[in-house]
Parts: structure tokens; sequence; C-alpha cells
């Protein structure tokens, strides 16, 4: 496996519970660096760490200050080079890209990624501000559009071009917040059914409440080092083998579809190409579904499903933790939850301990290959990732 010898391996992994948290933003952020330095088998001392990436949106305002800065002084280095990464709701991903890149070039030998957003802090129309500098600003925004309006426009699509949707949407959530129930780290730990998924009011037709990822606050972090020194840090690392990203138009207006992310399709290709497996190969996702009609299409951009047929995948148990292909055995976005900047690194956590067969009850059996999938908005930006055993 000539190209897996050019690896990145991540060497330690953890984040803070995710929910509605009493703590700031800087705290979030101390603690998860605390327990992502602990989380490495073997120890790891500040002077290892060659650079720093902070994912944040700056949610509220935060990043009007040098908050990278804040991430070198709790790594216990003050001195170490640090940047803020801010790639909408793809903040945690990119950021992690930056530190795999660093590394792959020779720059960086051991790199600290941490995700962090306050989000419940805010006022409800203070929080649509926000979440709608994500997206288009001179039509969408203007026209009154809000995040859950454009992905109801894409399930409206989507149901026009392959048939009745709600059926699909309902497995997602369900399964979704089933795997959540089992992740202590989830901000929603509650089982649902089909009927209270039906019975929820409708928020943007056709998704209705349980379609909809929570607002959220939380940190989570990662360690990444030169496959050469993995063995430093832990006799059990996991190897990002390959990266992906991609964009897109902004606008839906622009955009040559409704019911696929062109973003998700580059990463996903750029990804592929320069991995030593396949789609074929990969043995259970974490997906960016921020809506429930998001997870079908990320699976079909992803080439996990063919065209039409995500949802069938998911009414037939296909994607749950049993299946031939779990997705999101976190509880995803949906269910896990979705503190902006934190996301895309929570998916790597994720990974990182479903690889190490250290996931408990969610774990999914015999997992050697994983993807995570982080989207930026309503899908302008999109990165892929591709990690082993």
């Amino acid at each position: 496996m000539v190209r897996g010898q050019r690896s990145v391996a991540v060497v330690g992994a953890a984040q803070t519970p995710f929910g509605t948290r009493p703590e700031s933003a800087p705290r979030l952020l101390r603690d998860c660096v605390r327990e992502v330095l602990s989380s490495v088998d073997k120890g790891i001392a500040p002077a290892d760490l060659g650079a720093g990436y902070l994912a944040t949106l700056g949610f509220g305002g935060w990043q009007l200050g040098d908050a990278a800065a804040l991430l070198a002084e709790e790594a216990g280095r003050p001195s170490m080079p640090t940047v803020r990464v801010e790639n909408a709701c793809a903040s945690g991903g990119s950021a992690i890209r930056q530190a795999y890149h660093a590394i792959r070039s020779g720059e960086v030998d051991v790199a600290l990624v941490v995700g962090v957003e306050k989000m419940t802090d805010l006022t409800s129309r203070r929080r649509r501000f926000w979440l709608g500098v994500s997206g288009d600003t001179e039509w969408e925004r203007l026209a009154g559009l809000t995040f859950a309006g454009v992905y109801a426009l894409m399930a409206r699509r989507y149901a026009m071009d392959h048939g009745p949707l709600e059926p699909a949407l309902a497995a997602v959530a369900v399964k979704n917040h089933a795997n959540g129930a089992r992740n202590p780290h989830a901000h929603f730990q509650k089982v649902i059914t089909a009927e209270d998924h039906d019975s929820s009011p409708l928020v943007a037709d056709p998704l209705r409440l349980y379609d909809c990822s929570p607002v959220s606050d939380g940190a989570a972090g990662v360690i990444l080092a030169r496959r050469e020194l993995a063995a430093r840090f832990t006799d059990t690392p996991v190897y990002l083998v390959a990266s992906g990203g991609g964009s897109d138009h902004l606008a839906l207006q622009d955009r040559e579809s409704l019911t696929s992310l062109r973003a998700t399709r580059e990463a996903a290709q750029e990804a592929f190409r320069a991995s030593p497996f396949l789609p074929k190969d990969v043995q259970f996702a974490e997906v960016h579904d921020c809506f429930t009609i998001a997870e079908l299409l990320a699976l079909e951009d992803l080439g996990l499903a063919p065209r039409g047929g995500a949802g069938q995948k998911e009414l037939a148990g296909d994607t749950s933790l049993g299946g031939s292909l779990p997705v999101n055995p976190s509880g995803g976005l949906k269910a896990k939850g979705h503190p902006l900047g934190a996301t895309g690194v929570s998916q790597v956590v994720e990974i990182f301990q479903q690889l190490r067969q250290a996931a408990g009850p969610r774990q999914v059996p015999g997992a050697e290959r994983a993807l995570a999938h982080n989207v930026g908005g309503s899908g302008a930006t999109a990165v892929v990732h591709l990690f082993s055993r």
C-alpha cells in the first residue's frame, strides 16, 4: 500500500459533551484541549506540538478576538504557531485538512486541531442571523430563506425526481436518534419512533422538527502526527490516508442541481483518487446530516448509494449499526449535535474511537475503513477524509 505509507496518523482524540452547555467558548476550548492531550496513550508534551489549528465560525462574534492564540496557551505552548480556520459548517473538516497537508509537506511533524462553538446563549433571532452568514446573503437571505428552507427545497426537488420521501427521512431520524442514545456525548440521547417523527411540527415542508439538527455548544479535538512518529504516542494509531476538498456556487440558483452537491462529489473524487481503497471498501461513514435529506444526498454524492437509491438503503436498515454500511454511528449532527466549528472534528473523534474498537455500545464490528464528510453552509464547500486502522 504505497500511498498509505505517506498517510498521517491520528494519535489522540476527544470531545466535550455536546448540548446546551453553561461554559463559555474559551472554557469549552480549555476543557477539550485537556481531554485530547490526555487521550494520547503514551503521553505527549507541549514541545511535541508543531502547530495548532482552531476551527470556529465565531458564532455570535467570538471571532473578533485572537481566538487562535488561546489554543496555544491552553496546549501549554504559547509560542506554538496557530491559525483560526473558518469555512462555515465545514470549518472542522477544513482545519483537519490544513493540518494534514502541513504534515504531509514536512513542515510540521505533530499538529493539534480543535473545533469549538458556543451557540445557545444568543436569542433565536441572533442565531438565525449567524447561521445565515454561511449562505447566500445577496438573494436567499434577503428573500427570507432560512437553512431549513434551503434544504426543504432540495427535499421537494428530490421527491419530484425519485418519489415519496417522508418514510426515508423518518428512517434517517429514527436511526440517528437510536445511535445518539448510545453516545454519552450526544446532545440528544433519546430514542424516537417513525410516529414521533411524522407527528412533529413542520418546520419547512417537507422537513419536520425531527428532520433538523439542533443548535449546540461543544468542542472536539484531535492530534495528528507524521506516520513514522505515531509509535512514540500510541500502539494503536488510526491513519488518515487521504483528504479531498471541493466547492460550488454559494447560491442555489446558480448550481447545476438541487439534489446533488458538486462540492461533495469533487471532494470525494479527490480523496478516493489519492487513497488505496474505493467507495465499496468503506465500512462505515460519518456524514453531514444537518437535515435528514442531507444524509441521503451525501450517500449518493459520495458514491455509497446509487442516485435515487439512498432512501431505500435507509428503509432497508443497511445504514443502521447492524447493516451493511452503518452511517453516523455517533448519532450524526441530527442527534449528536451541531456546534458548527466542532462538527467536522467530532466526526474524526468518532472514527478514531470506532477504528480502535473503543466505541462501546455503538461499536461497528470489525471496522477497518471509514469516511468522514463535512459540508459548509448549504453545500457550497465540502471536505472528505478517508481513514484506516
